[in-house]
């Protein structure tokens, strides 16, 4: 029986990288569903960074950025894989567009970067917060260029509420990976 259970359900690697892929598309898209608005600024608190911290982890830079631009471009093609149901091309000029842009950059800088990481929880805790500052800075910026507000009002709406949320969801990413770090090796 345990041979059995120890067995692959899918052999193929490439298999295995697409279906790979495509779950960290599902999974950033149902991301954008667990949702916490904030009275004060446009941009709520989601559960997608600790899909795209993983996904760049998981999947390495290439495939990483594979799969948070095809999450990105399925949004702006009309599916409804932005929070709040949205989609077209048009949110990705609303306020919460350089974060979507920042989801592929956190993705790259993760799977760029975790191979230095080996098992060390801190070591990757570290990366994770670097690349989910990456990101957040990357919506901070476009939420200057389309709103003009001075560099303090643009930290309280777009990057000091998410901090703490995002430090949090830094640390459960860092404890997955490193949990499931053994097994992915073997799949791919």
């Amino acid at each position: 029986m345990e041979a059995i259970l120890n067995r692959e359900i899918i052999s193929n690697k490439t298999a295995c990288r697409a279906l790979a892929v495509a779950a960290f598309i599902v999974l950033t898209a149902l991301g954008a569903f667990v949702r916490i608005p904030l009275p004060f600024t446009p941009v709520p608190i989601t559960l997608q960074t600790f899909f795209v911290l993983l996904s760049g982890a998981v999947l390495g830079k290439r495939l990483g950025v594979f799969s948070q631009s095809s999450y990105v471009l399925l949004g702006v093609l009309g599916l409804p894989v932005f929070t709040a149901a949205g989609s077209g091309l048009l949110y990705l000029f609303g306020p919460t567009g350089g974060y979507l842009f920042g989801f592929v950059v956190a993705a790259f800088i993760t799977g760029r970067l975790i191979g230095y990481c080996k098992n060390n929880f801190f070591a990757v805790f570290a990366l994770f917060f670097l690349a989910d500052f990456v990101l957040l800075s990357c919506g901070v910026v476009w939420l200057k260029i389309i709103l003009g507000y001075s560099f303090m009002k643009l930290m309280v709406i777009g990057f000091f509420p998410f901090a703490a949320a995002d430090s949090l969801k830094a640390l459960a990413a860092a404890a997955v990976y490193l949990r499931l770090k053994g097994r992915l090796q073997e799949i791919f």
